[in-house]
């Protein structure tokens, strides 16, 4: 059984920075990612990470404002989120999957076996 296991949100200001961070447990080594939802809206893809550590995905509403990093010898990744803004405000969900190929990014929701609890996040303009 695999468990994700993430770290809980909080309150920024618009301009601030967070760190989320997240854990899988598990058999395997995984390419991870991260989600975020807001109240009815789809979950919508935010970044992600190959298994390798190597590859990298972002979503272009978060390019060059976060960073996805990765321990994959771990199953360890966190997500730096600098410059907030009060569209980033969501539900953050952190994703695990066993990939096919070490280097490959996914970006679907529907890519990923395995998720966390997700995290609130707030940003107060």
């Amino acid at each position: 059984q695999v468990q994700v296991t993430q770290s809980v949100g909080g309150l920024v200001q618009a301009g601030g920075s967070l760190r989320l961070s997240c854990a899988a447990s598990g058999p395997s080594t995984y390419a991870m990612g991260w989600f975020r939802q807001t109240l009815g809206k789809e979950r919508e893809f935010v970044a992600s990470i190959s298994e390798n550590g190597r590859r990298t995905a972002y979503a272009d509403s978060v390019r060059g404002r976060f960073t996805i990093s990765s321990d994959n010898g771990r199953n360890t990744v966190d997500l730096q989120m600098n410059s907030l803004d009060v569209d980033d405000a969501a539900t953050y969900y952190c994703a695990a999957t066993a990939p096919r190929y070490t280097s490959t990014v996914y970006s679907r929701p529907s890519e990923f076996n395995y998720w966390g609890q997700g995290a609130q996040i707030t940003v107060a303009s």
